[in-house]
């Protein structure tokens, strides 16, 4: 295993922008590191939409010249329709950015400074295009990195989540339009202003689809590997957080493929390892320096001698919005979860809180302690002690543990139900109860009623009449000390995490079991730890000029409620282009529960760009009105340059429940 500390091998000459031109003529702008050697080298791709000029440049800094250091030709390419990049991009994993993918691989493989052996990583975007470029592979492609990446993008991304519609998904609507909506450098020509404009007339709004497509179907399926497991043909390295939305990628795609995949879950949220947070950090460039040394320097390498999964095995602690360094401590396991025994507690031998059967709770304000999503990886936003949202559910819980026990996986809720009137959803959320009654969030789940046992189709409900639902919960790893309890606590909302006013039914609760995943002995811990976090690179080519705390808000009055974020505009500036980049978003969420219930998200985003030869403003602001059928969303994006107006465009889109 690499400590982080062995010295470079290579000097590396750097290319600050080339074209690599598509079969249809579309060039795509990427950004090169290579050591500085006769000899051919194995290259490794990063593809994202995220600026190689400016919005990630600093994070791209430091991973790309550190591998290219130790002998490999390093590749930032921008998607079309993104960046310095031609082309348009209609919606997120469009055929042409997948097809593009392998087209820039099998490029890559063909340069003669290259050796014919790719490796692909990233994180978010990047790591799924990773994935999904894994499935039937081209052939030069010899591993991946997926960090923080969705297998499943229905289900675990940020967009819907057992069929319901996620506010994260308005803040993503507002915020990729405005990506793609910024200017390309001065890299692409002298018509760069042309260009822009042309991109901004062109400029779709992608929202619309994920709203529309409100079942898993054919639209979500697509790009989601977990439903092409059995297609993915190269080695992966799949790399989450307990804190991140994506989380349930890791454990999955190592269950579903022992053979391919090896995992990390680390106890940050939507981060790089090596900036991970909560901490424990780790070293990220040596782990994955590791892994490429491992298969692209082989023709025919071995299976690598490391666990299946490692992850960070979390325990109590007080509950807070930001934590710096979570309790707990790291543990490795085998392919199939084989420690892992479920045990069953039926809900009506469990608790004096409730009795069965019983109505889920429809209190409008329940979840207002569940912070956020981890998306984006912004600082704080933890699940806050979840007593005030459990006072308001239906709450079944174990008995005091008479001795440690570990949870290792997934656990489910199996349930006798009915709906009413009409379908409505049932949340879950699972929590560590200490001794002095504080309750920690361990995990949760969704599910929507309206959707078929596949989520893939609305279907007529079933009303009055029982049937059985089996709601799996988000994986994790938790051990649960001695006179600690575990508690369910039921509900139909989730605000402002669901959007739950779209599915105003109730349900009841007949009877039901609460399966736990328990390792059956004690955890192993790492055979070998991994590296330690380091600070690179140590000479900087950027200068981070302001970057104020995030500020958040959670405020309740009669009837009413309002939370939400701000991070006020943060600024770095790049000595090599002489560029200033600046980002703010505000995010706000409001409830109304006095009569009519109404909902409304209000989300701005706005980016800036100081360069040489002038200043461009992007900024797009959304605002999302619920009622109790309907959801109408409207947003305006509008772009400057030099404080003149170059274009202005609205979009209006709806979602009727009914």
């Amino acid at each position: 295993m690499n400590n982080g500390t062995d010295s470079t091998q290579f000097q590396v000459e750097h290319t600050d922008h080339l074209w690599i031109e598509m079969k249809d003529g579309v060039r795509l702008a990427a950004r090169l590191w290579r050591p500085i050697t006769d000899t051919p080298v194995p290259a490794i791709l990063e593809y994202i939409p995220y600026r190689k000029t400016d919005m990630v440049r600093a994070r791209d800094e430091r991973n790309h010249p550190y591998f290219a250091s130790h002998g490999y030709a390093c590749i930032r390419v921008d998607m079309r329709g993104s960046g310095d990049s031609e082309g348009h991009m209609p919606d997120m994993y469009a055929p042409a950015e997948l097809d593009d993918a392998r087209q820039v691989i099998n490029w890559l493989a063909a340069q003669e400074w290259c050796s014919g052996r790719v490796g692909m990583f990233g994180t978010s975007w990047g790591g799924t295009a990773s994935l999904q470029a894994s499935v039937n592979a081209p052939e030069p492609l010899k591993a991946v990195i997926a960090v923080c990446a969705t297998h499943d993008r229905f289900e675990d991304d940020i967009h819907h989540m057992g069929g319901c519609v996620l506010t994260d998904t308005f803040e993503w609507g507002a915020t990729l339009p405005a990506i793609l909506g910024s200017p390309p450098s001065e890299n692409v020509g002298p018509d760069w202003k042309e260009r822009w404009v042309e991109r901004l007339h062109s400029l779709t709004f992608p929202l619309e689809n994920w709203l529309r497509e409100r079942g898993r179907g054919t639209y979500w399926r697509h790009g989601s590997v977990v439903h092409q497991a059995a297609d993915l043909s190269v080695p992966i390295l799949a790399v989450g957080g307990w804190s991140d939305r994506y989380s349930n990628s890791v454990m999955s795609l190592v269950d579903a493929r022992p053979d391919l995949v090896w995992g990390v879950v680390g106890p940050w949220g939507h981060h790089f390892p090596d900036h991970g947070a909560p901490g424990p950090a780790i070293g990220f460039q040596a782990m994955a320096l590791d892994w490429w040394d491992h298969w692209l320097r082989s023709e025919d390498p071995a299976q690598p001698s490391l666990p299946r999964l490692r992850a960070w095995l979390r325990e109590f602690e007080t509950p807070q919005d930001k934590i710096t360094t979570r309790a707990g401590q790291w543990i490795e396991t085998g392919p199939t979860f084989e420690q892992t025994t479920k045990v069953s507690y039926g809900l009506s031998e469990l608790t004096e809180f409730a009795t069965l059967p019983s109505d889920v709770p429809a209190v409008p304000f329940i979840g207002r302690n569940s912070g956020d999503t981890g998306y984006f990886g912004r600082p704080g936003g933890l699940p806050l002690d979840q007593q005030e949202d459990d006072d308001l559910s239906l709450v079944f819980e174990t008995p005091p543990f008479d001795e440690d026990c570990v949870l290792y996986g997934a656990p489910e809720l199996v349930l006798s139900c009915k709906i009413n009137d009409e379908p409505t959803q049932i949340v879950a959320r699972l929590s560590d109860i200490s001794p002095d009654g504080v309750s920690a969030r361990i995990s949760y789940g969704i599910r929507n009623l309206a959707l078929d046992d596949q989520l893939d189709l609305v279907v007529e409900p079933r009303v009055s009449d029982p049937f059985e639902l089996s709601l799996r919960l988000h994986t994790t790893a938790y051990r649960i000390r001695k006179g600690h309890r575990v508690r369910i606590a039921l509900s139909s909302t989730l605000w402002p995490l669901i959007c739950s006013q779209l599915n105003p039914g109730s349900a009841s609760i007949m009877n039901g079991s609460l399966k736990l995943p328990l390792m059956t002995g004690e955890p192993q811990e790492l055979a070998v730890p991994f590296p330690p976090a380091e600070d690179i690179p140590q000479s900087k080519s950027h200068v981070l000029l302001s970057a104020p705390d995030l500020v958040r808000w959670n405020e309740m009055s009669e009837g009413a409620a309002d939370l939400g974020w701000h991070q006020p505009m943060t600024k770095i500036e790049y000595s090599e282009n002489g560029t200033t980049f600046g980002y703010e978003t505000r995010a706000r969420h409001r409830l109304e529960a006095q009569g009519a219930l109404s909902e409304v998200t209000e989300i701005s985003h706005d980016m800036v760009f100081d360069r040489p030869d002038g200043t461009a403003e992007v900024s797009v602001t959304l605002t999302s009105r619920s009622g109790n059928r309907d959801c109408t969303v409207e947003a305006e994006l509008r772009a400057h340059w030099n404080g003149e107006t170059m274009a202005t465009r609205t979009w209006r889109t709806s979602l009727n429940k009914s």
